[in-house]
């Protein structure tokens, strides 16, 4: 569970994210849209991890690649911008928020759009059943 100094870090942590990876796409990728949709941080602080989502999603791959890369830059770059509230920036890990993917096959699937599952089980995944 989640103490109110871990959600107010992650609130502070997700603003400032967004601004600096949203004038990094206005710069430099036209079109494309990041969103910080989730910020975990650790109990003590010292992590931070990263949901994103990015619009189009064809060019998710190679945007979160970047941002990895960048990952240092950033971190810093957040640093300069919370050097007020925080002593110690956390180490910030990068991940893909891919729940809008999950929904939009739900609804294409609920459309009719997708095979049925029923009458074809191989599109279903291979996970195990408990």
């Amino acid at each position: 569970m989640e103490t109110n100094r871990q959600k107010k870090i992650a609130g502070v942590l997700q603003k400032d994210l967004v601004d600096i990876l949203q004038s990094a796409a206005r710069d430099s990728l036209k079109g494309v849209i990041i969103s910080v949709t989730k910020v975990h941080v650790t109990s003590d602080l010292g992590q931070a991890k990263v949901y994103l989502s990015v619009f189009p999603s064809s060019k998710r791959d190679s945007i979160l690649e970047g941002i990895i890369s960048n990952a240092k830059t950033i971190r810093y770059e957040m640093a300069q911008r919370t050097k007020n509230q925080l002593r110690r920036m956390p180490e910030i890990s990068f991940f893909v928020d891919d729940s809008l993917d999950y929904i939009e096959n739900i609804d294409a699937a609920l459309r009719g759009e997708d095979e049925d599952p029923i009458k074809n089980s191989n599109i279903l995944s291979n996970k195990k059943k408990k």
